[in-house]
């Protein structure tokens, strides 16, 4: 099994969210991690995707199936 494609996103997390900052509790930390996920999500736009974000291209792959 090829593990890249998970290994490419905690790679991104954690240079983006992770040590960028010191969280005061796990409560912070879990926010701003629901935070980063969301907008990874529902914002982020991809090339590879064709200008989609992941939510939006696999919304676009169920309804033109």
């Amino acid at each position: 099994m090829d593990h890249a494609v998970i290994e490419n996103f905690f790679g991104l997390l954690k240079s983006e969210l992770l040590y960028l900052q010191e969280f005061d509790s796990m409560k912070h930390f879990k926010r701003d991690l629901i935070v980063y996920l969301d907008d990874y999500n529902n914002l982020r736009i991809k090339r590879k995707l064709k200008g989609l974000s992941p939510a939006h291209h696999r919304q676009h792959a169920l309804t033109s199936t």
